[in-house]
């Protein structure tokens, strides 16, 4: 009968071993984790089996309980993780305390009647039993394996209803392991002294196991289908970290660029002059401005498309990683058209340009019509539009902290088109005091409560002039950056301005960078009610409202800024 035992140990052993062979990086490591605990707890059950002593019983016994107290936790974390369901950190480090709470009344066993209330050790039949009572410490083990059980068949049926992205075929072999190793536990009690049923359901686990990781690689979309490229041997990879250290290509990439052969990984790459001249030029070009991702290079007769992007590990950025394919047989094609085709871009360029400058006077004409209305805000319009264009130079001028500038403007970074809406957008920031009345429009002295809450309503109303001046356009992302700047100019990042008292993150970063603006000019212009601030007076105020009214993380672009103010406001005043 020992050698029940031996076969599953060197079944599990062999199904093990064909898991390593098959391995590939996107298996879940919770898969990895029960191919690798299984061998051991059919192990124990061996040495078990071939216990000749108490002690020796009580110590393979405890490692029996590894299957019971953590392979049902690694089959439960896969469940989730195969069935695209998100465990919550602390979900997952709950189940974790449960099982290792449950392991280690495992290892009262022989020192305390917690888990059996008494143990025996007899030989039958050339088999070690290990005869024993149980006492709570063990029920309550049962009961942990059974809500994880209920956990298991919840995500699965959850899966099988609502999970469109996940395989039935996988949800339903899921379901084998799991009930069969439930089962073990009480059908283990109608069998012959001697033979436990558990370490049969572990093989078991592992050949489901097996046909669903045989699967898996089919439904990963994005490894198999680079996989795919790299194995098809047309599109070249190289990568290079935030230092320009070169970390590693293909062959593809390798017969472009024959100096990657003489280059070790982790070395400095703008050593090599081949490279220096071509992919960390590119390089560079790309993080002055993240547009410049597309580069065509021709050698040997051939016109490779270089794209150039951010590398992720997970979801950080660890460098930049090159895409190289042949084009050029497109190039070719497009060198055909490519005399009609820049004759008539041309021609639609100009008209489209003389299209936007009619279209830009029109909205400055409207602004400043506006403005006029104001006798308190003469001039404001224009210099907020300059103020803008010297603070979205200094944010462009920074290439230092990519940490920031990922924060600020996220993935995409600060795109020119970005830049050219905001810039565009400002003189659009005062709109909606079109709607104000002039009672309180032109009141030189301090509003009263109820005429401020007229005056703060000329930021929702500039929005909707905004909606309904570009109604229709095109250019959806000016649309965008034209509203907000109109409609949040007034919000502070504390969460008390006005309209909707909009708080941190959740106010537009084109509106951040107005209110900037915005309230700079009023501090160093004269108005009718008050006089201008000196630059240090203003500059202090401005200081001590990062984090308050203004974003903190602009405010080294203020700084910076400083100087190109102050010089901009002593050339207007002398005029």
């Amino acid at each position: 009968m020992a050698a029940y035992y031996e076969i599953l140990f060197g079944l599990s052993v062999l199904l093990t071993l064909i898991y390593i062979a098959i391995w590939h990086k996107h298996f879940d490591v919770h898969i990895s984790l029960i191919f690798s605990f299984i061998p051991i707890a059919n192990l124990a059950y061996a040495i078990l089996a071939h216990s000749r002593n108490l002690d020796a019983a009580l110590a393979a016994t405890k490692f029996t309980y590894i299957g019971g107290c953590f392979l049902t936790l690694f089959i439960t974390q896969s469940i989730f993780g195969l069935c695209h369901i998100n465990l919550k950190r602390w979900m997952s480090a709950l189940m974790t305390l449960l099982c290792l709470g449950s392991f280690s009344l495992v290892l009262s066993i022989g020192n305390s009647q917690v888990f059996y209330k008494t143990v025996s050790f007899d030989v039958y039949k050339g088999i070690g039993i290990l005869r024993k009572t149980y006492g709570w410490g063990h029920t309550l083990t049962y009961v942990v394996i059974s809500l994880f059980v209920i956990i298991n068949a919840g995500a699965l049926v959850y899966s099988l209803v609502k999970k469109k992205d996940v395989s039935n075929k996988t949800s339903i072999l899921l379901m084998f392991p799991v009930t069969i190793s439930f089962l073990s536990y009480f059908v283990g009690k109608l069998l012959p002294e001697g033979i436990d049923v558990m370490p049969l359901s572990y093989v078991f686990a592992q050949v489901i196991y097996l046909i669903i990781v045989h699967r898996l690689s089919l439904y990963d979309v994005t490894d198999l289908g680079v996989d795919t490229l790299v194995n098809k041997g047309d599109t070249g990879f190289m990568s290079f970290d935030f230092d320009d250290n070169y970390l590693g290509s293909n062959e593809m990439a390798r017969k472009v660029f024959p100096m990657l052969n003489d280059i070790n990984v982790d070395t400095y790459a703008g050593k090599y002059m081949q490279i220096k001249k071509t992919a960390l030029k590119w390089l560079e070009d790309f993080k002055r401005d993240e547009s410049k991702d597309r580069v065509y290079y021709e050698v040997d007769d051939k016109i490779y498309l270089i794209t150039i992007s951010y590398l992720y590990d997970g979801k950080h950025t660890v460098g930049y990683q090159f895409l190289i394919t042949d084009d050029t047989d497109s190039r070719k094609y497009m060198k055909l058209i490519s005399n009609y085709n820049d004759q008539l871009s041309a021609e639609v360029s100009e008209k489209t340009e003389h299209i936007v400058q009619m279209h830009n006077r029109l909205i400055l004409g409207m602004a400043t019509m506006v403005e006029s209305r104001d006798n308190s805000t003469g001039g404001h319009i224009r210099r907020t539009s300059d103020i803008i264009r010297i603070l979205i130079d200094e944010i462009r001028k920074d290439t230092s902290d990519k940490k920031n500038m990922l924060m600020l403007f996220g993935r995409e970074g600060l795109t020119d088109e970005f830049c050219r809406n905001v810039i565009q957008a400002a003189p659009m920031h005062d709109l909606g005091k079109i709607a104000v009345d002039d009672a309180v429009l032109r009141k030189p002295g301090k509003f009263t409560p109820e005429e401020f809450e007229k005056m703060k309503a000329h930021a929702a109303e500039g929005a909707r002039i905004v909606d309904s001046i570009l109604e229709g356009t095109d250019n959806e992302s000016f649309h965008t950056v034209a509203r907000n700047v109109a409609h949040y100019h007034h919000e502070r990042w504390d969460g008390s301005g006005y309209p909707e008292g909009l708080k941190g993150d959740d106010i537009p970063i084109e509106a951040r960078i107005m209110a900037i603006a915005d309230v700079y000019d009023a501090l160093v212009s004269k108005r009718v009610y008050k006089d201008s601030f000196s630059f240090e007076d203003a500059d202090k105020i401005m200081m001590d409202s990062f984090g308050k009214h203004f974003d903190k993380r602009l405010e080294r672009y203020y700084v910076s800024a400083k100087p190109l103010l102050e010089e901009y406001y002593r050339k207007i005043s002398d005029k």
